[in-house]
């Protein structure tokens, strides 16, 4: 994956070049859980990075990064779940895409699109929030995206939905990318991943938990999906990643 990391990574450093300087590109990753696609958005902006680095410090340009942000974030909380009218039912699917908050996601997206002002004393950065595995719920401050973050990469699930204000905040984004994988490997790769992750106690659940969310989730993914602008093919994981779970 990694190869495929570094090329997809020097096409965005190119692409950036023709954007106004007063404006973000902003890719977003989907794929069904067990794709591959938080591993490839975190090896693409670290690659981008280097490389914008080493053409900064020869260059002497404007000050340019990437960041990468997960949908996670975006998570109901485990109280607000708890306050749906079938509370059972959503903390067992929790994933699926009536379990996130897809009106302040395209909120953020929005403000992505806000044209970029010159950086004075104060640099006010837009505020993102991530997920906090410890304790299972989202973080509303996690991270923060700053002006010089000009290569924006959403990874998730969702991120380009066809359905409500996520065809909005989908419609935004200048690249969609799909990684594709077989959805019987994509099974095995989740499985082995809960039993590792110890989010599930046993093989037992972790079939369960594959079965009746993960790859529900995943097949509504794709039957109701923005069209991609490019399909990426993924590849085995080194190790089980807890984090890519949307």
């Amino acid at each position: 994956m990694d190869a495929k990391a570094k090329e997809l990574a020097r096409y965005l450093v190119e692409r950036v070049r023709d954007v106004p300087h007063q404006s973000r590109l902003i890719v977003g990753i989907a794929g069904i859980p067990a794709s591959g696609k938080t591993t490839l958005a975190k090896l693409i902006v670290d690659h981008i990075n280097v490389i914008l680095k080493t053409e900064i410090e020869s260059a002497s340009a404007e000050r340019t990064e990437a960041i990468v942000i997960g949908l996670d974030g975006w998570h109901l909380t485990r109280a607000q779940l708890a306050s749906l009218p079938h509370p059972q039912l959503a903390k067992d699917r929790r994933g699926a895409h009536w379990t996130f908050d897809p009106d302040s996601y395209l909120e953020f997206v929005r403000h992505l699109r806000v044209p970029l002002s010159p950086s004075g004393p104060v640099v006010e950065p837009i505020i993102a929030p991530s997920f906090d595995h410890a304790v299972k719920d989202p973080d509303p401050t996690g991270v923060e995206v700053y002006p010089w973050h000009r290569i924006v990469v959403i990874e998730g699930l969702y991120c380009f939905l066809s359905i409500g204000a996520w065809k909005e905040a989908g419609e935004m984004l200048d690249e969609r990318w799909l990684t594709a994988v077989d959805f019987e490997k994509a099974t095995e790769r989740i499985i082995d991943r809960h039993v590792a992750s110890g989010v599930a106690g046993s093989i037992e659940e972790a079939q369960w938990r594959a079965r009746e969310n993960d790859m529900p989730n995943g097949k509504f993914l794709l039957d109701n999906s923005l069209e991609p602008t490019r399909i990426i093919e993924s590849v085995q994981d080194q190790s089980p990643r807890e984090n890519d779970r949307c």
